[in-house]
């Protein structure tokens, strides 16, 4: 047993490592090329999509907006593509018990992070090239969001058809008292869990902000995963950790670029995906509760000038509100940072606990 877990141990660093590797080769040629072709807006948003003025916003931001590229995200979801399907190549050639050791595309386990999160990634591409071009019927470009959430819902039905009819999948476990069977209403949370993680995408603001938010978050579930016995999906979890440290060691202020949508979208996604898959999908609110105070500030806004008539925070989401505040751009971050990471800690707090009490 414990020759066992030392070689998944040793397994699962070495892909972080290969994953760190890859994406830090790639990293100065997606750079010259984001910068050579001007990847950035070419003017800064100085309305909202519903048409109201910007103006503090566009005061922090204006500058970055039309100077700092996008789909840096390309280095995240790329290098997890690059390593699967080397991976998957490998196994092809090499004799069966090698191929055993390093592969870890499993139906019941990657396939679907996979597919959700190179889709997502890929809608997330063709909106940052939107915006960059200034096409779309968005101010500023891009796809619509009625037009993005539908394109979304549909790749969250596919994943709920997957796991409803191929992986037979129809209960939820609730903390601390087991396991609910709710047959095909699994269908339904499963599109509701990808849709809300969705909308926590708008941590993306602020350098370095998103990636070193979300590393605590997938760390979490990556020891929940390895914990459950579920050593492939650990392993693509840690190739994702290691793209994404990469690509924090390049957006930590001053930025070199920012993720985008083509980075946010499928991160965000496949996130939901895995809560899902490691069936701890009531941990994520508590692990994940950065993502969910960002949308949840948006929310209270939009409410709060719709009902009252004035706004609560002087520009959402609430990382805008701390800036607008006078708080430096680095505090904010790395601020973030620590209370993510305190938040996924007690995340896996509650999971452990949930299981042994």
């Amino acid at each position: 047993m414990y020759l066992t877990h030392a070689f998944l141990i040793v397994k699962i660093l070495s892909y972080f490592i290969l994953s760190f590797a890859v994406t830090l080769a790639l990293a100065p040629i997606l750079i010259r090329f984001l910068y050579k072709y001007q990847c950035w807006k070419k003017k800064p948003r100085e309305q909202t999509f519903g048409g109201e003025k910007t103006p503090i916003f566009t005061k922090l931001h204006s500058v970055k907006e039309i100077t700092v590229p996008r789909m840096g995200g390309i280095l995240i979801w790329g290098t997890v593509l690059i390593i699967s399907v080397g991976v998957f190549i490998a196994s092809q050639i090499l004799p069966e018990d090698s191929a055993f050791k390093i592969n870890f595309l499993s139906r019941s386990q990657t396939w679907l992070p996979l597919f959700v999160l190179i889709s997502a990634s890929l809608l997330g591409l063709v909106d940052d090239i939107l915006v960059i071009k200034n096409k779309g019927k968005y101010i500023g470009g891009g796809i619509r969001f009625k037009v993005r959430l539908a394109l979304i819902s549909l790749i969250a039905l596919a994943g709920a058809w997957w796991f409803y009819y191929k992986l037979e999948w129809s209960s939820i476990y609730i903390p601390f008292y087991g396991n609910l069977e709710i047959n095909g209403l699994y269908i339904l949370l499963f599109i509701l869990v990808v849709l809300a993680t969705f909308s926590g995408g708008i941590v993306d603001g602020l350098d370095g902000l998103a990636a070193g938010s979300l590393l605590p978050i997938f760390s979490a579930f990556g020891v929940i995963a390895y914990t459950k016995g579920m050593y492939d999906l650990t392993v693509l979890i840690t190739i994702i950790l290691g793209a994404l440290a990469t690509y924090l060691w390049f957006n930590i202020h001053p930025a070199k670029f920012y993720m985008g949508e083509t980075g946010i979208m499928g991160l965000t996604v496949t996130l939901a995906v895995i809560a899902l898959l490691t069936n701890s999908v009531l941990f994520l609110p508590i692990i994940a509760f950065v993502l969910v105070v960002e949308s949840g500030s948006v929310i209270l806004q939009l409410l709060s000038k719709k009902i009252r008539g004035k706004k609560i925070f002087l520009s959402a989401p609430i990382h805008h509100h701390f800036e607008a505040l006078g708080w430096p751009e680095t505090q904010i971050v790395m601020r973030f940072w620590i209370v993510s990471a305190v938040m996924s800690g007690l995340g896996l707090v509650l999971f452990f606990l949930s299981k042994f009490l």
